[in-house]
């Protein structure tokens, strides 16, 4: 009896040894495979193959905004932050001098002289530019970008008589609108036209430029990279600028200016078809610039809505920073 006893005991104890060893090797193969099912996982997420539900906490969803239309990019990583409507058109009111200073530019250097002629203060609005006075072409630049100048986009619209005489061949003759409408196709703003160099509405019915918060960004992110002095006046709130017979005072129509901080460039817009329009662009960090472009607001609540972009946009960041 004693000795089957003892037999019995040491055949448990290896059958309990032998379970515990297996067990050890079964959690291990567990570990193995989890973990390379993880990594596959890491790796479909990186190429974009895998999606996950964050956009349901996404910021841009809860905002109760004015505007028909809005789009922010991050122009650090190329992507799209929030958006809406953003491909469709509407009126861009006075974001059409964006392209106006842009294209005056192209066909010009810093140097070049403008002078305002009778011709040039036919448009609606008196922004205090003076017949017969020259700007070099930044001032006149700085002076549409801060206060909105019918008068000055008009000034700036004449560069286009030098570029038809300094054509060679017998070239058909070009309005600076047609520079503009050319500018629009080699950027690729699929939604933009312009019927004016101003964006005041040619009538009741017909906006003077028609185009989308996507291709205002296009439009922006572009000055930015290949112009990006040409924005840099827009980011104070008020400046003294000097033809060659007067100074003038000059306040920024942008009311963000004032209250946010790191706004690095803007424009605003308004006639009673396009309501409120307003492209900001602001640092999100060090070189980190997000582009804003809200279209079909309200005179005023154009810029509570991209204040509230504004802090949507730094929510987002901040999550996705907190995620890595």
């Amino acid at each position: 009896m004693d000795l089957k006893l003892e037999i019995t005991n040491k055949e448990i104890k290896a059958t309990i040894t032998l379970l515990f060893f297996s067990l050890l090797v079964f959690l291990g193969f567990k570990s193995v495979t989890y973990f390379e099912m993880q990594y596959e996982k890491s790796l479909l997420e990186r190429e974009g193959l895998l999606s996950f539900s964050i956009p349901l906490n996404d910021p841009f969803n809860h905002l109760s905004l004015s505007a028909k239309s809005f789009f922010v990019w991050d122009t650090e990583k190329k992507r799209k932050l929030g958006g809406l409507n953003e491909e469709m058109q509407f009126p861009l009111a006075s974001l059409t001098k964006l392209m106006t200073i842009l294209v005056a530019s192209e066909l010009s250097t810093p140097e070049t002289i403008i002078e305002i002629k009778p011709n040039n203060l036919s448009a609606d609005g008196d922004s205090g530019l003076i017949i017969g006075e020259r700007w070099k072409l930044q001032e006149i630049v700085d002076f549409v970008l801060l206060t909105s100048s019918n008068d000055g986009a008009q000034a700036l619209a004449s560069i286009a008589e030098s570029f038809n005489s300094e054509s060679e061949g017998p070239m058909e003759k070009k309005t600076f609108v047609d520079l503009m409408n050319e500018k629009v196709k080699q950027l690729g703003m699929a939604q933009t036209y312009f019927l004016n160099e101003t964006g005041l509405d040619v009538n009741q019915s017909i906006s003077g430029a028609y185009g989308s918060s996507k291709d205002m960004t296009i439009l922006v992110e572009n000055i930015l990279q290949e112009y990006p002095e040409l924005l840099e006046i827009s980011s104070h709130k008020d400046i003294i600028l000097n033809s060659n017979i007067s100074a003038h005072q000059v306040g920024n129509t942008n009311q963000l200016v004032e209250t946010l901080p790191n706004i690095v460039a803007s424009k605003t817009g308004f006639t009673d078809l396009a309501g409120g329009n307003l492209t900001v662009v602001f640092d999100a960090g060090i070189g980190h610039e997000i582009i804003i472009s809200v279209l079909g607001s309200t005179k005023e609540e154009r810029f509570s809505d991209v204040e509230k972009l504004i802090w949507a946009s730094l929510e987002k960041i901040f999550e996705e920073n907190q995620m890595l």
